[in-house]
């Protein structure tokens, strides 16, 4: 498998009073196809790496390469259309308009990128159908359940065929039952699509659904199956 993302050396630090020191020189591999999970205790830096490598945040020093192209070197402009483009975004929070159906809700990506009607539509179908909910297409989300309305924020995330799909604890709202299937979703996804997956969570037992496990502790890597390129924890 070719290399999707590479972090060289990433840092990044709070200002305050006490800077807070969140990542300490992080080195990091993922390769195209794989599912990979970030885990640690609370405070690790596990959703702060995410931020970095997402680009929804900035670190404070070092590089990050994805698809061959240094992100960080991108103005904001680029930046904006890079995420649009080549990311798609999974959190804990739905962020479901209420007003908006399902099939509105994932159209909207594709109405920012200038789309058809015709086409926005029936790709928007098509991957809600993929993630078990084509027949919930016109309810909005007080009509549908915390786990149906995760799998619409999933749709939404893969509806303009990104290049890596991150989800930040994706199932920290959802109940066991619930959370099983959206965990059986995203190793679907990752098995028949190819798609590439960098998860964020808690929960060892999400470790049987995913390729490889980092594990963050106090801002560094410390165990990941070959992914420590540089500072690593014993």
């Amino acid at each position: 498998m070719s290399l999707m993302i590479e972090g060289k050396n990433i840092k990044k630090t709070f200002p305050g009073a006490v800077p807070v020191h969140a990542l300490k020189g992080i080195d990091i591999a993922i390769k195209t196809g794989e599912f990979v999970a970030i885990m640690g205790r609370s405070g690790s830096g596990k959703s702060t790496l995410l931020h970095q490598l997402s680009l929804l945040d900035v670190p404070t020093a070092g590089e990050i390469i994805v698809d061959n192209q240094d992100i960080l070197k991108l103005s904001e402009r680029q930046k904006t259309l890079f995420r649009l483009t080549h990311f798609g975004y999974v959190f804990q929070t739905y962020a479901l308009l209420p007003e908006f159906t399902a099939l509105e809700t994932v159209s909207i990506p594709l109405m920012m990128a200038g789309v058809s009607h015709g086409d926005y539509t029936k790709k928007a179908k098509e991957i809600l159908e993929l993630v078990g909910l084509g027949h919930r297409l016109n309810h909005r989300p007080f009509e549908l359940s915390g786990g149906e309305q995760q799998r619409v924020a999933i749709a939404r995330a893969l509806v303009h065929n990104p290049k890596i799909v991150f989800a930040d604890e994706p199932c920290a709202n959802l109940d066991v039952g619930a959370s099983t299937l959206i965990m059986q979703l995203f190793a679907k996804l990752n098995k028949d699509l190819g798609q590439t997956i960098v998860l964020v969570t808690h929960e060892p037992d999400d470790e049987k659904y995913v390729d490889r496990v980092i594990t963050l502790d106090d801002g560094l890597i410390k165990k990941g199956d070959g992914v420590q390129l540089g500072k690593t924890l014993e």
